[in-house]
């Protein structure tokens, strides 16, 4: 009896199997903002199977294999269940094919931004290595080191900060100061941003990556400050590791996006400077992921999932009708001008925590007052996160990003060769 109760129960089984593994699939493929308590759960379905739409077809193959060999076909259940499975297989190649095309949407905007001189800057091999394929989740890179825990601050282990660098020993390494994310309340410097530190570390630059004080114990501006402490910590110290405080960029996903942004826009400000204001904190780039640029959110684009209350409670610890000129300042939209450093913009379609049209108004906003480049990379169902780990629309934002900002450090040192005086750069 129990043997046949098994082989009746396979294939009910298999159309279970099979619907959850679509379901997968379908979250990736629409794009769905606004499910309120259950956006956090449709997010994690969608970028993990968005980015590794292969692991999620291998999986399903094998399982569907195993299924047909205990005789998962031998009733209706079973066949619907193996439709329902080549359909969801369908879908995961759209995803991966969707992946790999958005090279085509970095060097559009790259060339749209830039110029066709961009193209001068050597890209990374279009086909990543076997390992980031099979172990998406593998960080660490052979070649690379990181120097944890440098303190910048008396914060402990809020304003603790790691370098990262090629094992290769150089000096004059340009800078890139990588912001985490976290919705300003969870993470660490070592949580993400690691595919492009470890890339441009091979590349031959420096770079920093810091905690800072997080809500709802900090109120901003103090993740703000923080970050400006780094900053300054860099223009001290980074020599002494190689770098050349020259030249920093700055970048972040997220929170880390935000406030990478409100660091290339208020350069200098003392408002953010207490007790070291004649730091020099202006940077010569900033490339912001899926960031958040208006607190407010003024245009009403997340509805009745907008996330002013958060802020309000947790971030701000005011209203916007108390301060308004306080949120004001803590919004990148409010905060552009003409002497912004360039920039690149990274936001996918479908990212459900962090809306696109917040992205495409701060480019326009920014676009209508500064004199440098403001590149925008609008990637075709890209989700919230697309880039903390290895996967096809990863590594071609890294290789973007690397371009970008080669791009701009060669137009940078030309300048410093041009104010130098003659016999240092014969030298």
């Amino acid at each position: 009896m129990e043997r046949i109760l098994s082989a009746q129960a396979i294939p009910w089984i298999f159309l279970a199997v099979s619907l959850v593994g679509a379901t997968f699939t379908l979250s990736a493929l629409l794009r769905a903002r606004k499910l309120f308590v259950f956006i956090v759960p449709y997010f994690f379905g969608a970028w993990l199977t968005g980015e590794l739409a292969l692991h999620h077809l291998a999986w399903q193959v094998v399982a569907s294999i195993v299924f047909m060999a205990l005789g998962a076909l031998q009733s209706w259940p079973g066949l619907l269940g193996l439709a329902i499975t080549l359909a969801s297989w369908v879908g995961l190649l759209a995803l991966h094919r969707r992946g790999m095309g958005a090279v085509a949407s970095f060097e559009r905007s790259l060339r749209d931004g830039l110029g066709e001189a961009y193209q001068d800057v050597e890209p990374l091999p279009e086909q990543a290595p076997l390992h980031q394929w099979v172990r998406p989740f593998r960080l660490r890179q052979a070649g690379v080191e990181r120097i944890a825990d440098l303190a910048y601050a008396d914060g402990g282990e809020r304003n603790l900060l790691d370098v990262i660098r090629s094992r290769v020993p150089s000096e004059g390494r340009p800078i890139l100061l990588q912001i985490h994310g976290g919705a300003w309340v969870i993470s660490r410097k070592e949580h993400q941003g690691q595919p492009l530190m470890n890339e441009l570390a091979l590349r031959g630059w420096l770079c920093v990556a810091p905690n800072y004080r997080l809500s709802p114990q900090a109120t901003f501006p103090e993740h703000l400050i923080d970050v400006k402490r780094a900053l300054a910590w860099i223009r001290e110290h980074a020599a002494a590791y190689g770098g050349d405080p020259r030249f920093v960029a700055v970048t972040g996903g997220s929170a880390g996006g935000h406030l990478a942004s409100l660091v290339a826009l208020t350069a200098n400000d003392p408002e953010y400077q207490p007790g070291f204001e004649e730091v020099d904190t202006s940077v010569s780039a900033c490339v912001p992921f899926y960031g958040v640029y208006d607190l407010l959110d003024r245009h009403g684009f997340r509805g009745f999932q907008s996330p002013v209350p958060f802020f309000e409670r947790v971030l701000m610890k005011c209203s916007p009708e108390e301060q308004r000129e306080r949120w004001e300042r803590a919004s990148p939209t409010s905060r552009v001008h003409a002497d912004a450093p360039p920039f690149l913009v990274i936001h996918g379609t479908h990212d459900c925590l962090a809306f696109v049209e917040d992205a495409r108004e701060f480019v326009r906003a920014l676009r209508d007052v500064s004199r440098k480049p403001v590149v925008y990379a609008e990637l075709p169902g890209a989700q919230h996160a697309f880039d903390i780990f290895h996967s096809p629309r990863s590594r071609h934002a890294v290789n973007a990003t690397a371009r970008f900002l080669e791009y701009v450090r060669s137009g940078s040192q030309a300048r410093l060769d041009s104010e130098s005086p003659p016999q240092e750069r014969q030298a």
